[in-house]
């Protein structure tokens, strides 16, 4: 008999993990502070609280059996306090520790030997100690919300006015060739299996769209596999986890991976699972975590190109007929979110069969459509 999963946060990804839990038969709840989330409908229970209630956490313990989470921004200190016994989180909280804090993250992976960009915690008062500077909040940082770009000790000075808090993580700015993301689950058993790598391309540090399999030599990929099997073994990990890295060619004909970061769930750039994979990562994530055997990675199309559908405008707006639109040409998933903003994550579309040369053409398209050209900046491609 499947176990009862409850999961702690409503949005998107706790949406499609609940569309997932339906195929598999899973009962899934969810906390969340907002009853108007995506996930709500499709849960057989809720608990509408703040995620760091205690009271609401006890009452989805009282009904799951394990646990797990749609994002990162969890009070792992409250959780580990109220644990009980026969309800299991997955990931577990060991597991997570040393991810949830930026710089305690950077310092694990240093450990591990996989190499990264070269990384400082800076103080209020500290000069710069190399410019340009990417700096992050070290907490609770997403879609390009706490991490700035630094060019100038002045721009140091204002972020520290303007972030208020008393240490940050810095780190080299990485003139990168490519971005890239591999999302891999690993299974109570200790059983891994990864999904293609992706390329990924981000506009002020939210991300634009998603293509697999990334044109990458096999080398790299294979490089990117070991790094990903000694993250989830040395943590060990269950369920989905995703990493994204910055590809560099060097001028001696060398290539170089660096990890950028690492998410400890399931993620945006695994969502072209959902069409172009055999199992997608949702599904695999509930595998994994319950005691399932994982499914196959394997693609089941030549290439497959995923754009978000970001806000360009605030705004109160279904674009219902955009959306038309957009379905003619690939998958359109709406999040249900009636509140644009710029940068907000609304929905995405996944086109298959699509080739590597064809991605310039198809981003234009569907970003040109989706904004009726009021977001002609986010057109702005890189070389392929």
């Amino acid at each position: 008999m499947n176990p009862t999963v409850g999961v702690l946060g409503g949005g998107q990804l706790a949406w499609m993990l609940a569309q997932a839990a339906q195929d598999l038969g899973i009962t899934l709840w969810v906390q969340t502070p907002d009853p108007q989330d995506a996930a709500v409908s499709l849960s057989a229970g809720q608990v509408i609280a703040p995620l760091d209630d205690p009271s609401g956490l006890a009452q989805l313990m009282q009904k799951c059996d394990l646990i797990t989470f749609e994002n990162e921004f969890i009070n792992w200190e409250l959780l580990a306090r109220s644990a009980r016994p026969g309800v299991m989180f997955r990931p577990n909280l060991a597991s997570l520790a040393p991810l949830l804090d930026k710089y305690d993250q950077r310092c694990y992976v240093r450990d591990l030997g996989i190499p990264q960009p070269e990384f400082w915690l800076l103080s209020q008062g500290d000069p710069p100690p190399t410019l340009p500077l990417v700096v992050k909040a070290r907490r609770h940082g997403y879609d390009g919300l706490g991490t700035r770009i630094i060019r100038t000790p002045a721009e140091l000075t204002a972020l520290w006015q303007e972030w208020a808090v008393p240490t940050v993580l810095a780190e080299a700015y990485v003139p990168f060739e490519q971005e890239l993301a591999l999302v891999a689950a690993r299974d109570c058993q200790g059983t891994i299996a990864a999904y293609p790598v992706s390329r990924t391309h981000q506009v002020n540090q939210v991300c634009r769209w998603v293509y697999a399999p990334a044109p990458l030599p096999d080398a790299v990929s294979q490089q990117l596999q070991q790094h990903t099997h000694t993250l989830l073994t040395a943590l060990d990990y269950q369920g989905i986890l995703a990493t994204e890295w910055f590809y560099l060619r060097e001028g001696n004909g060398d290539d170089k991976i660096l990890l950028n970061e690492i998410a400890p769930r399931t993620h945006n750039s695994g969502h072209y699972t959902l069409d172009a994979c055999v199992t997608s990562q949702f599904h695999q994530h509930l595998r994994a975590i319950t005691g399932q055997s994982l499914g196959s990675t394997a693609l089941t199309t030549p290439g497959a190109l995923m754009v978000n559908l970001l806000g360009y405008e605030t705004a109160t707006c279904e674009y219902l007929a955009q959306r038309q639109q957009l379905a003619q040409w690939g998958k359109v998933y709406w999040y249900g979110k009636t509140q644009s903003r710029p940068g907000r994550k609304l929905g995405h579309i996944t086109l298959r069969d699509c080739h590597p040369e064809e991605i310039q053409s198809w981003v234009e398209r569907i970003e040109s459509l989706w904004s009726g050209g009021a977001g002609s900046a986010i057109l702005v491609m890189p070389k392929i």
